[in-house]
């Protein structure tokens, strides 16, 4: 082969490797989403409550990266099922989306809310938050035994403050009820900010909602921390005492991190879950901003998509399925619909 040809089959080799590498750029950025309307995020809880909080948060750092508004919309009813059943019934354009507890989003079928499962949606996590039983600052209960004492000296008549039926408030303590076989009366607010004020007030007497939900009342001395229902204990910055694990009393106590996150309806166009996987994956998960506030509200910071989202938050909807099957608020065999007992 002579110098010229040479040349001209090196020249060739070089100009179709450019011509791939444009046409591989050419092709990411067709796949790019780029929204050209504002994006509902659908919160099927009330204002002031854990979901409300992280979706906000994270919201505001979505506009940034998406550079699209994110109108949050609170919608409650029904166990959060309501405002869930709003964005699975929108057109499937990615410009709907909800939040909240992957065990909430879990568990509807289960209980005969609303007619969809985990395989309907795709997941986006952002934190992790744990349960904390908490009481009024004057109540009579000095640890979370004593308060277990109450229950069964008084059955059916100590009054527990939740966000309703399905919310995290209310699993814990059935949860705490299917391993001590306590009775009490439980009273149903609006979301978990309303259920913390109702103890701080005085009109309840426990509340067992999310650390994220009573860490300003915490701090303020307004509520007292009985324990975490975590395996290890919980140290929240600006509350001086550490919150015992809910072990100590209850050995034997299994629990998994509630998830929370973003969740998108299954049949949007593909574009719009692989731009909010790559934002998730490399921009998310770095965000100063976010990785503060966890730590400023008692939080796991834990992003996730996809099959990873599924894995890390699939054992708390186990445990919250199964505890609703056994305690007779369930409709249907959750086995039937792919979650096995734990």
């Amino acid at each position: 082969m002579n110098i010229l040809m040479k040349h001209f089959v090196v020249s060739c080799a070089v100009f179709g490797l450019v011509v791939g590498i444009f046409s591989i750029k050419d092709v990411s950025a067709e796949n790019e989403w780029k929204p050209n309307k504002p994006i509902n995020l659908v919160v099927p809880w009330g204002a002031g409550g854990a979901t409300d909080g992280v979706s906000r948060q994270t919201a505001m750092v979505l506009e940034g990266l998406l550079g699209q508004k994110i109108v949050v919309v609170n919608q409650p009813g029904a166990s959060g099922s309501v405002g869930t059943k709003h964005v699975l019934d929108k057109p499937k354009k990615g410009l709907y989306w909800t939040a909240g507890a992957v065990k909430d989003l879990g568990v509807y079928k289960v209980q005969g809310l609303l007619d969809t499962t985990l395989d309907d949606w795709h997941l986006f996590l952002n934190f992790a938050i744990p349960n904390v039983v908490a009481v009024n600052a004057s109540a009579p209960y000095k640890d979370f035994g004593g308060l277990i004492e109450a229950f069964k000296a008084d059955p059916g008549k100590i009054k527990v403050a939740t966000a309703g039926v399905n919310s995290a408030g209310h699993t814990a303590i059935e949860m705490i009820k299917s391993y001590t076989g306590i009775d009490y009366k439980h009273v149903s607010y609006d979301g978990g900010n309303p259920a913390v004020i109702a103890t701080v007030a005085g009109e309840c007497d426990v509340v067992p909602q999310l650390a994220k939900e009573e860490v300003d009342m915490l701090k303020a001395g307004k509520l007292r921390a009985l324990a975490v229902l975590a395996d290890a204990p919980l140290k929240i910055d600006g509350y001086d005492q550490e919150i015992p694990s809910v072990k100590k009393w209850i050995p034997d106590f299994v629990t998994a991190p509630i998830y929370f996150g973003i969740f998108v309806p299954k049949g949007v166009p593909d574009e719009v879950i692989s731009t909010l996987t790559g934002l998730w994956n490399e921009s998310l998960v770095n965000d100063a901003g976010l990785k503060t506030f966890a730590a400023q509200n008692a939080m796991i910071f834990d992003p996730a998509a996809g099959d990873t989202a599924m894995k890390k938050a699939f054992p708390m909807v186990q445990l919250d399925a199964w505890l609703k099957f056994d305690s007779g608020d369930a409709t249907i065999d959750p086995s039937t619909i792919g979650i096995p007992r734990p």
